[in-house]
């Protein structure tokens, strides 16, 4: 089964697909053995007479080179018509197979074991909170060892240095980062699991279709990129291609938001947790201290 990042990827793909099977199967007899047995065979291009001659059935209605002309950006309209599908990875035809803010963006559905060491003040450079017998990380300041190590707002704590830390509290597991030796602390951690992404498309006015304040999503426009591919409100913000932005203020926000790539991937978190997570914490200390760089791929 395909995987799309956006609804708009799967209808492009679908799109693509309905016009090589209509290719297929316009094709004299010879001719289609001939594409069948060519795995590489290049997409139809723009110098048909009918663009989807066959998609009547398929979209309840005839699409012709004017409709796409009018209705779909030139480059969109491009990459439907040379589009290959993919055998492997994520099917992104508008939003591209090497999108680099999905790719930052990827909550990996796994664990992963880090190695760091303390700075000269002899910190890790992290706080944490406990949520439902787990330990989370809420706060990873910018320039630290947690930061250089790849530590991110959400991941779960596992382990430190092997002891298995299910069910502590955020004060204990404090005190054990603060006791670990400050050249080599081993953490086992399971990637932000409360967090979830979701890639949408701007239109034409630069806009994805979703009001928030305070980086929660308090409301959704309607028929908008946002509101095709299931953002919700009562979420909060926690990234933007892959960058971290807890802690910044809305305008600072809007501005990534704005300078964005059309496609752009969000990281959300329901705000009942993020509230949770944070709440320890002041957000004077948040917007200070929270690490804001950009991932290395």
């Amino acid at each position: 089964m395909s995987l799309y990042p956006s609804l708009e990827d799967m209808k492009v793909d679908h799109m693509a697909q309905a016009q090589i099977s209509h290719s297929h199967q316009q094709a004299p007899p010879q001719q289609q053995q001939h594409i069948a047995s060519a795995p590489s065979a290049p997409a139809p291009t723009m110098g048909g007479s009918a663009l989807y001659p066959s998609l009547g059935d398929f979209m309840g209605m005839e699409i012709s080179h004017e409709t796409v002309i009018k209705e779909m950006p030139t480059e969109v309209g491009q990459q439907v018509l040379q589009y290959q599908p993919s055998a492997h990875g994520m099917v992104a035809p508008v939003t591209g197979q090497q999108n680099m803010g999905m790719m930052r963006a990827e909550v990996k559905q796994g664990v992963r074991q880090l190695v760091a060491c303390k700075d000269a003040s002899g910190k890790l450079g992290i706080r944490v909170q406990h949520v439902n017998k787990g330990v989370f990380v809420a706060l990873v300041t910018k320039g630290s060892p947690a930061a250089l190590a790849g530590l991110r707002f959400g991941d779960q704590i596992l382990q430190i240095n092997g002891l298995t830390v299910a069910g502590f509290d955020r004060e204990k597991v404090m005190n054990l980062i603060k006791k670990a030796p400050a050249s080599r602390i081993e953490l086992a951690i399971r990637d932000r699991p409360y967090e979830r992404t979701l890639t949408l498309q701007k239109d034409s006015n630069g806009h994805v279709g979703f009001i928030f304040k305070d980086a929660k999503i308090t409301s959704i426009v309607k028929d908008s990129s946002a509101a095709r591919n299931g953002l919700l409100t009562e979420h909060t913000i926690l990234e933007v291609n892959g960058q971290n932005v807890v802690g910044m203020k809305d305008k600072e926000l809007s501005q990534i938001l704005t300078a964005s790539d059309r496609s752009m991937t969000l990281t959300i978190i329901p705000t009942f947790i993020y509230d949770h997570m944070v709440k320890c914490m002041k957000s004077s200390l948040v917007r200070k201290e929270m690490d804001h760089s950009i991932p290395d791929m």
